[in-house]
């Protein structure tokens, strides 16, 4: 495999792979939380903008008619296990107690922090990733009386664990959505299961030449853990418990899902996730992809996605920043992607492709605001918050980010036209109409 095309499919990870290198950005940041100047880092995510207190509670989830995938080593004869997270309005007087939730699990924060400070250059524990300020509190009852509420899935790029955007999962929560992230165990970073075990990438993937191959083998895993996923929802919004271990559930959980109007997004590897898994699953309603690519190589247009030859019937939101090919680099879009111009040509159901310059890749993650916020605290390598996410500003990408997220779901899960997706808005000058 040639160094271009490695180049190309390296771009699916977090910490693997930092994007093209780029002038130093304008600085944004999640804020600083108070602490100890010689202590670990802490900071705090974005606020979400809508009116409903959050809740969140974990699931761990085990498929028994599935056993792990052949390239996890040992764990490939055992029942496959996902952790997932259920982000959901809080009833507003129980909001005001519990603990306040983790950005991850310690154990799998400590393994994740150990690869970020080698990429970061920082001291490690420089950084206290399970620290992060969230905005939910752990297992809080579920608001009561507004009914069911519809129901998005989230997930994240290769090899990233699902808390990797919080900030758009939060976002959607607080306007009244049950938002799911769901973690590819044995591919991610670190996955941290209730017992204390924390899974980390299984060496089988890895030996897998980085292309083609390992991008199908990762998805066609994720794929079958979507439909598990959606199959254990059903479970709880029955009433039932679907977690492995019984833990009691917040009150109310169940009651709040509407599996009728479910959504699903996600970035890189989560986005080609998203596509593929909408077109052999009709329980999701209408999906965004964020700068994923819609083949198993990043330019080969003889490699598409199944669903990029047959297309989407059903609403469908593509968001992208740059497309790496052997003689530079072209947008991201449905007029350069070979990937995403099948699937702009195949698709009957609503579309919309939207692009923004001065983004990179993982601009579509909280990276965009975590990493300007790091860089204010620690010395990091020169120009790395720009090539990992572009000269946007982060601040300001971040509303328009989670607003069109927003939008797109109100309008194609509760019917609400909403007209920020009909033209360019001059309130998020940064993201350009291309269809």
């Amino acid at each position: 495999m040639s160094v271009t095309r490695r180049r190309l499919l390296a771009r699916a990870g977090g910490f693997v792979a930092w994007g093209a290198a780029s002038a130093l950005g304008p600085a944004a940041r999640a804020s600083a939380a108070p602490a100890d100047p010689a202590g670990p880092v802490r900071l705090e995510l974005p606020h979400p903008t809508g009116p409903c207190p959050l809740g969140v509670t974990e699931l761990h989830l085990v498929d028994r008619t599935r056993r792990g995938p052949w390239w996890a080593g040992d764990a490939a004869g055992e029942f496959r296990e996902l952790m997932v997270s259920v982000w959901y309005p809080a009833d507003r007087a129980a909001a005001e107690d519990g603990p306040r939730a983790l950005y991850m699990r310690p154990g799998a924060a400590a393994v994740f922090g150990a690869g970020a400070a080698k990429i970061l250059e920082v001291d490690q524990g420089a950084i206290d990733w399970a620290g992060f300020g969230t905005h939910a509190r752990v297992a809080v009852a579920a608001a009561s009386g507004a009914g069911r509420r519809p129901v998005v899935l989230y997930s994240p790029g290769m090899y990233n664990e699902r808390t990797l955007d919080t900030t758009a999962v939060e976002e959607l929560a607080g306007h009244g959505y049950v938002v799911v992230t769901v973690d590819a165990v044995h591919e991610a970073h670190a996955v941290e299961f209730p017992d204390g075990r924390v899974v980390e990438p299984a060496p089988g993937l890895g030996a897998i030449e980085a292309g083609a191959d390992r991008s199908r083998a990762a998805l066609e895993v994720r794929v079958a853990d979507i439909l598990f996923v959606l199959d254990q929802l059903a479970v709880l919004a029955r009433g039932g418990n679907p977690d492995a271990g019984k833990r009691p559930l917040p009150r109310g959980l169940g009651e709040a899902l509407d599996l009728a109007r479910t959504g699903m997004f996600g970035h890189s590897l989560g986005g080609m996730t998203t596509a593929e898994a909408m077109r052999v699953d009709r329980r999701i309603r209408a999906g965004v992809n964020l700068d994923g690519p819609l083949g198993y190589d990043w330019a080969d247009p003889e490699l598409l996605l199944p669903v990029a030859r047959t297309g989407l019937d059903r609403p469908f939101l593509q968001m992208g920043a740059w497309l790496a090919v052997p003689s530079g680099r072209l947008p991201h879009t449905h007029e350069h992607s070979p990937s995403w111009r099948a699937m702009w040509r195949n698709s009957t159901g609503w579309k919309r492709d939207l692009w923004t310059e001065a983004a990179e890749h993982n601009a579509f993650t909280d990276y965009q605001t975590v990493l300007p916020g790091l860089a204010e605290r620690l010395t990091l390598p020169e120009g790395l918050p720009s090539r990992m996410t572009g000269t946007v500003d982060p601040a300001r990408f971040t509303v328009s980010r989670r607003a069109y997220l927003t939008a797109f779901f109100d309008q194609h899960l509760r019917g609400r036209h909403q007209p920020l997706l009909d033209g360019p808005s001059p309130l998020h000058p940064d993201v350009r109409f291309i269809g």
